[in-house]
């Protein structure tokens, strides 16, 4: 069987509530790292429904019944030495795009033990300051613009 390796095309999702609570998980590989719902697009599949899957698998929230929208924002960075294994060889940088999901409030959420130790809702400036990747704070930092924005 063919080595399968991930694309290096992945989502970032800030889920959040109208008063700009956000969602962050802790990483089951990286105790104390937190972070927003991340994951890698999948062959044949569209950036949204990289989106709608990630959130299902680590939330168990359908994020097609809530406002889910493109910040059409993309960031490129160089993929951690110690996860490089996962790509093909000579892969060493991803391009991220950013979505937002709105939901009408903090819901409770059912994360994936594989992959998420815990779940904590907090306001947007604590969430920015907690998450250990420069791309998921930038994009916590954004939001009070993009909701203002409609984007």
């Amino acid at each position: 069987m063919a080595t399968r390796y991930k694309i290096p095309r992945s989502v970032l999702i800030v889920i959040h509530t109208p008063d700009l609570r956000v969602l962050l998980l802790e990483r089951a590989d990286r105790p104390g790292f937190w972070q927003s719902v991340t994951g890698s697009q999948d062959e044949g599949e569209t950036l949204e429904q990289t989106a709608v899957r990630e959130v299902c698998e680590e939330t168990g929230l359908d994020a097609r019944q809530h406002d889910l929208r493109d910040w059409r924002l993309r960031n490129e960075y160089e993929i951690f030495p110690q996860w490089r294994g996962r790509y093909a060889p000579g892969v060493t940088h991803n391009v991220e795009h950013v979505f937002g999901l709105r939901l009408p409030e903090a819901l409770p959420v059912r994360i994936a033990p594989r992959e998420h130790l815990a779940s904590q809702w907090l306001p947007w400036e604590d969430a920015a300051e907690r998450c250990f990747s420069w791309s998921n704070a930038e994009a916590i930092r954004r939001l009070p613009a993009m909701t203002r924005s409609g984007v």
